[in-house]
């Protein structure tokens, strides 16, 4: 292989004062009156010794959506982005194989900003994760333009990860999960691709998690509506079958014909490796999803891939 093995997609919660987060019994945090589990996600030794156990040299580790806070506003919204940054960092601190990314609130553009910057020049973050979704604006809102073009100056990397989806109907079944969280993702995709963010910001490396929900499954559709001119369809310079190949996905979908066709219509060199630990619905050795690939294309997607996207 050449450099580290990487598993681009795992969290651990925010180490965080008992001023702003009750505990449980177990001790788990409470955020918003909903205790936040798994309890693996408070202890990151256990995430260091599961990447010697699957055979990974480091992860990059994010805040579990629960910890984004869109419940709050305003001034509140700037002190607990602070707040779970620097937890991540406390949780962190002692594994270096453990890359952690900043929290970047899009729901508030002039918060996110402020915290770009403060944290630009801190090297122990490796990039910038944001919510697909939830409480969000979408990602081709005006209001965004000065987050852009400032992440874009910094040759960002961007993780896109759902957060919890505002449609009803998604309740039953758990289908908040596993149909929102995709869906999340998806649509905050095509805000990129037809409201030409990815266009005008092309330095931004985008991480789309969960395979990239359905981008790949409905790029050709995206582009059969420019191409035949459909109402509300903005014709860019940049075709949605070209877009969509300026996104990185992970390799969590459960299905290996899912991977072929992300690696296809995305890129096989855009592809990288995620688990999702800790949570059920990820994988348990995310070496398991890429198995079914030739050994020069598993060591891409874990090594050269990874190195490309993280930038280190």
């Amino acid at each position: 292989m050449t450099g580290p093995s990487t598993d681009l997609h795992t969290h651990l919660a925010p180490v965080l004062p008992e001023s702003l987060v009750d505990r449980t019994e177990a001790g788990t945090a409470r955020v918003n009156g909903n205790a936040v589990r798994p309890l693996a996600l408070y202890h990151p030794t256990q995430l260091a010794e599961h990447l010697q156990t699957v055979g990974l040299d480091r992860a990059v580790v994010s805040i579990p959506p629960p910890f984004f806070g869109q419940h709050l506003s305003g001034g509140p919204t700037g002190s607990w982005t602070s707040a779970v940054n620097n937890g991540l960092l406390e949780a962190v601190a002692d594994h270096r194989v453990l890359l952690p990314l900043a929290y970047l609130p899009f729901n508030e553009p002039d918060i996110a900003l402020a915290e770009l910057h403060s944290r630009a020049s801190d090297d122990r973050f490796v990039g910038w994760v944001a919510c697909a979704g939830g409480g969000s604006l979408a990602l081709d809102d005006r209001e965004l333009e000065p987050l852009w073009a400032a992440l874009n100056g910094l040759d960002a990397f961007v993780m896109l990860h759902p957060g919890q989806t505002p449609d009803k109907r998604l309740r039953p079944h758990y289908l908040s999960n596993l149909l929102g969280n995709p869906l999340e993702t998806t649509v905050a995709a095509a805000q990129l691709v037809f409201g030409g963010v990815l266009e005008r910001f092309p330095s931004i490396r985008f991480l789309l998690v969960h395979c990239g929900g359905a981008v790949a499954a409905l790029a050709g559709r995206w582009q059969r509506g420019v191409d035949t001119n459909r109402p509300g369809v903005t014709v860019a310079a940049l075709a949605p079958r070209d877009a969509v190949r300026r996104f990185w996905v992970d390799s969590l979908c459960h299905e290996a014909a899912a991977v072929d066709l992300a690696r296809r219509v995305i890129g096989e060199n855009r592809m990288v490796l995620g688990s999702d630990w800790p949570f059920p619905m990820g994988l348990d050795d995310p070496w398991t999803a890429i198995e079914h690939l030739e050994t020069e294309a598993r060591a891409g997607i874990a090594t050269v891939n990874a190195r490309e996207l993280i930038g280190r």
